[in-house]
């Protein structure tokens, strides 16, 4: 007599509960971009220094909920065993290593994203300009610091 467990994981990339689309829209026009403006250069600021540098990292990786209020992805991971759930737990999205990210930022991503951003930045002051400012302004994470999200 064999008792064999069949267990199985299964994953998937979810984003939080986002606020309706029409407050999205008036904090955008609002609040959103001329304080996203202010809060890229105040992380560069922080960036200058090594005491400031992990703050202003966190500030520049959540640009895309400063300007219009997006939620933060998240992997939600379902442990099942013999067709019942028996664990789920939410995680952030695997990153690349830190020694990769590390020398990526020192090398390229400092003063890439400091251009990216205020080109971003403009763009978005820009009727015109201001769905692929937007779309620059939600890959910020990824120009510094090669952060998936």
């Amino acid at each position: 007599m064999t008792n064999s467990l069949e267990t199985t994981v299964s994953t998937a990339e979810v984003k939080g509960e986002a606020p309706p689309l029409i407050l999205r829209i008036l904090y955008f026009f609002l609040f959103g971009w001329w304080f996203t403006g202010i809060w890229i250069n105040a992380a560069w600021v922080l960036n200058i220094t090594i005491i400031g540098l992990p703050f202003g990292l966190w500030m520049l990786n959540r640009v895309p909920q400063i300007l219009t209020l997006s939620p933060m992805a998240s992997r939600l991971e379902t442990t099942m065993q013999d067709g019942q759930i028996i664990n789920v737990r939410t995680t952030g999205i695997p990153q690349r290593s830190w020694i990769i990210r590390a020398i990526y930022f020192i090398f390229v991503g400092w003063w890439l994203s400091l251009i990216w951003s205020n080109v971003a930045w403009l763009l978005c002051v820009v009727i015109i300009g201001l769905p692929f400012g937007i779309w620059m302004l939600n890959r910020l994470p990824a120009v510094t610091t090669l952060m998936r999200t």
